[in-house]
């Protein structure tokens, strides 16, 4: 896990050694354990790298360049299968000569170019410049665990692992992005590509950029929209499931330093440190926190899983109320999130980085495997009389924070006019066509696995984790699983009402039936009564004050109504204050200071 960062300028400016090594250290905490930079100032191109050592410790310094010094290679990430990937360059005549991944990826370029990515099981954003071809890439993995993001002038392309690192490489300021805001006001986050910033992109899950003298192009390399569903009896999918969990598992063991996992209790994190528990002769470290509030305090599962497991169990009871730390974790997202299970998540890792320098996650389970209770409320209507217009229509409206008819109250004149018509849920629109061949449950999961994951729900676990220095790694986005689920019939996922019907039914022998089917808790805590009593001032600050009617984006009689009613009762707008509290907070966190 590290943190990269460059440029490339087909005009031939070239940056100075000074704004590069900026670029590098705003992301230190990527990467403290070490830094390099490639910078060739004839072609006015630079590969730098902040470096977290997890493989070869000794050896595995980036950037990694070609013994012809013709390609050079950094990455942040991990590729997992990068044992199997060495050996089988090696009897191609292409030999690693350190135990580092990233110089498997540079191996892989030197003999099959830029379409050996789709060997890489793992997760990772890659830059390669080939000096030969004058062409830079920059690869995302393909369900976008690992950041990537990039400016384009026409001239000049920066890129980095976090956007802090292009603010810091830019020559004018960055402005926000009206379209963007809308986006996140419609999804709660701002679906990739765009950002927060006008101008600044991400790179998006499953493509990459090449970037020449000829200006950018992008290549989708992987989509998961291109699995075909599959048909197996029940238990079939078990044994396959079963069988790659295990495997996807195993390969994330790998690791040259002390690492764990994250165990909340729950079915994901409990089945993922149970087949660690089979893999490893000693203990598992495992990590949790606890609240005082009994009705948000899942420590009592994790313990459990703890005992069934065996495992060097550490868990720090924390008071419930984190908002204080809301300002930080803006800061190391770059982009305001509504979801407060952030706080959390760097709780814990703060906790574990303790002990450890990587752990696993259960991320990613609850979209392959339609794990929300969201997925039951919604499809406990029958859907299958409705047009697949009105499905699409219906599923973006459960999804929405603000629909269309709340943001005609909720913006200024003057906000609406800078938008210029945008369609805020165009991009939903655009992978439910992409999605039109699977059932509606899958359908559903793709709009979030591409969606929610990407914008959100992989944001958390590495930015709060990189944060503190520590990485997260998620057995259940290896590829392998991935294409499984979607090959799998929805039916299998949601039955009779029944979240991760067939996951439960596979993993209930290793975990046991109450860890198994036990009520899904969300790690959240009970922020919108706060806002009635303790938070209230917050609340009136963020929404209300003068430094943030300033903005003319909201109706302030609007946001009055919306808090008046929240307050009394009349209506729950915990989701949607505390939006608006997130937006306003990234502003004083990135525009104001």
């Amino acid at each position: 896990m590290c943190g990269i960062y460059g440029y490339f300028d087909t005009y031939g400016l070239r940056l100075s050694d000074s704004v590069l090594s900026h670029m590098g250290k705003v992301i230190n905490h990527r990467g403290p354990d070490g830094n390099g930079c490639y910078h060739d100032e004839a072609r006015s191109v630079a590969l730098g790298n902040q470096r977290l050592a997890i493989l070869d410790v000794e050896h595995g310094h980036q950037p990694f360049i070609s013994d012809d010094r013709s390609i050079i290679v950094v990455q942040n990430g991990e590729i997992f299968n990068h044992v199997e990937l060495a050996a089988d360059l090696r009897n191609a005549g292409f030999d690693c000569k350190t135990h580092c991944d990233t110089e498997v990826i540079l191996r892989l370029y030197e003999r099959d170019g830029i379409e050996g990515i789709s060997k890489l099981n793992g997760m990772f954003a890659i830059a390669i410049y080939d000096k030969a071809e004058e062409r830079l890439f920059l690869v995302r993995d393909r369900v976008g665990e690992k950041p990537l993001y990039y400016h384009y002038n026409g001239t000049k392309l920066l890129f980095g692992s976090e956007i802090k690192s292009i603010l810091k490489g830019r020559d004018s300021n960055f402005i926000p992005s009206p379209e963007a805001i809308d986006q996140f006001l419609t999804y709660n986050y701002i679906p990739p590509p765009l950002t927060i910033f006008e101008g600044i992109y991400h790179v998006m899950p499953g493509h990459y950029l090449e970037v020449s003298k000829e200006g950018v192009k992008e290549k989708c390399w992987w989509d998961i929209a291109r699995i075909k569903e599959q048909n197996f009896s029940e238990s079939e999918w078990i044994e396959k499931f079963n069988a790659l969990l295990e495997d996807s598992v195993r390969l994330r063991l790998r690791s040259d330093v002390p690492f764990g996992a994250f165990l909340s209790g729950g079915v994901d994190s409990s089945s993922v440190v149970g087949l660690m528990s089979k893999c490893l002769n000693d203990p598992v470290r495992t990590f949790c926190i606890g609240f005082d509030d009994v009705n948000y305090d899942e420590s009592p599962y994790a313990f459990s899983a703890a005992e069934r497991f065996r495992t060097c169990h550490k868990m720090q009871k924390v008071k419930a109320n984190l908002i204080d730390l809301w300002p930080l974790a803006t800061y190391h997202c770059d982009q305001p999130h509504g979801d407060v299970s952030f706080l959390p998540t760097y709780k814990v890792a703060s906790l574990a980085v303790n002990d450890v320098k990587m752990v696993l996650t259960g991320d990613g389970a609850d979209e392959l495997f339609a794990g929300y209770d969201k997925y039951k409320s919604f499809f406990a209507n029958d859907v299958s009389q409705m047009s697949d217009l009105d499905f699409q229509e219906k599923y973006i409206e459960s999804i929405s924070l603000f629909n269309q008819c709340d943001k005609s109250q909720l913006y200024t004149t003057h906000f609406k006019q800078t938008l210029n018509d945008h369609d805020s849920i165009g991009v939903a629109r655009y992978f439910f066509n992409k999605s039109s061949t699977m059932d509606r449950i899958n359908q559903a999961l793709y709009i979030d696995f591409m969606m929610l994951l990407p914008g959100n729900n992989l944001v958390k676990p590495d930015r709060m984790g990189m944060a503190v220095s520590l990485e997260t790694r998620a057995p259940f986005l290896d590829y392998r699983m991935m294409e499984l689920a979607f090959s799998m019939p929805g039916s299998l996922k949601l039955k009779n009402g029944e979240t991760k019907y067939i996951y439960k039914k596979a993993v209930a022998p290793l975990i046991g039936k109450d860890l198994a089917y036990r009520k899904k808790q969300m790690f959240t805590v009970p922020v919108g009564e706060w806002f009635k009593d303790e938070l209230l001032p917050l609340c009136q600050d963020l929404l209300l004050s003068e430094r943030a009617q300033r903005r003319n984006i909201f109706d302030v009689m609007f946001l009055e109504k919306i808090l008046y009613e929240h307050i009394k009762g009349i209506s729950n707008y915990t989701r949607q204050i505390r939006a608006i509290m997130a937006l306003e907070i990234w502003f004083r966190e990135f525009i104001d200071d």
